[in-house]
């Protein structure tokens, strides 16, 4: 049986490099950059959505998320990722997640867009796999915990 730990220096390098790619991935699905997730997933990734529909490979990922309404604006606020194992090839966190949306049909004010839909607060448990010189997100299961109830 081979040690696959990473000596302190190389996990630290291996958290941030996998910590951004959860903030990227944000970053891509908020400003509607889609096919830029195949940087940030790997080919054969899985995504469990809130829902608990299961999209197989980057490419249905991908899709998943061009299909999206032409209006609809989100803002994933990404807070503190709690990494639970750090290895060679293979890291898990849990990422907790503030969800906010909109749509551009409504005129931005002083203040931006007025909000619609609920504020959510999730998380994303994410494994992240380490292929041909990079880290990427392999599995991420993104479930909701609150919202804020609408009068």
């Amino acid at each position: 049986m081979t040690d696959d730990k990473l000596d302190p220096v190389a996990a630290l390098l291996a958290e941030h490099a996998c910590r951004a790619l959860v903030i990227k991935a944000a970053e891509l699905v908020d400003g509607g950059r889609f096919a830029a997730l195949s940087g940030v997933f790997s080919s054969d990734a899985l995504l469990v959505r809130p829902n608990g529909a299961t999209l197989s490979g980057c490419d249905a990922i991908v899709a998943s998320y061009a299909a999206r309404p032409a209006d609809r604006i989100s803002r994933h606020l990404i807070f503190a990722s709690n990494f639970t194992g750090i290895k060679a090839e293979h890291a898990t966190a849990t990422t907790q997640v503030l969800l906010w949306s909109g749509s551009t049909d409504d005129a931005p004010g002083p203040f931006g867009r007025p909000s619609r839909g609920q504020q959510i607060v999730g998380r994303f448990d994410d494994e992240f796999v380490f292929i041909d010189g990079a880290w990427r997100i392999g599995k991420r299961v993104a479930s909701f915990e609150l919202f804020v109830a609408r009068p």
